[in-house]
């Protein structure tokens, strides 16, 4: 059975950290272009990370860059997203993503597409001001 199972949302304080994660099951991440995508209240759903196993690219939104790193544990079949120094506007309703590599050139081009094979159910992530 496939299965793609977010955890790790949740309210933190400005400044606090939060690990978001991803386990699949029954397929192979290690075949997938990956990436953390966000949709706050009234937005417009929004790339914020994602990376690619072809040329090992990762790509970072400019309001995360410095702040936020995805990875991947292929033993673990699991991906994350670390979020440090978290702000207000890092609210939203979190989605990983995966596509198979071979659709994806790199990780820039996987946090601009929509229509992905493989979305977690969505986490929130709630900082208040």
């Amino acid at each position: 059975q496939v299965q793609f199972v977010e955890s790790g949302g949740g309210l933190v304080q400005p400044g606090g950290s939060l690990r978001l994660s991803c386990a699949a099951s029954g397929f192979s991440l290690d075949a997938y272009a990956l990436g953390w995508f966000r949709q706050a209240p009234g937005k417009e759903l929004e790339g914020v990370s994602c990376s690619s196993p072809l040329d090992g690219s990762t790509f970072y939104a400019e309001s995360v860059k410095g702040r936020f790193t995805i990875s991947r544990d292929n033993a673990k079949n699991t991906m994350y997203l670390q979020m440090n120094s978290l702000k207000p506007e890092d609210t939203a309703v979190y989605y990983c993503g995966a596509d198979p590599a071979v659709y994806v050139t790199a990780a820039q081009a996987m946090c601009a597409r929509r229509h992905i094979e493989r979305w977690g159910q969505g986490t929130l992530v709630t900082v208040p001001s």
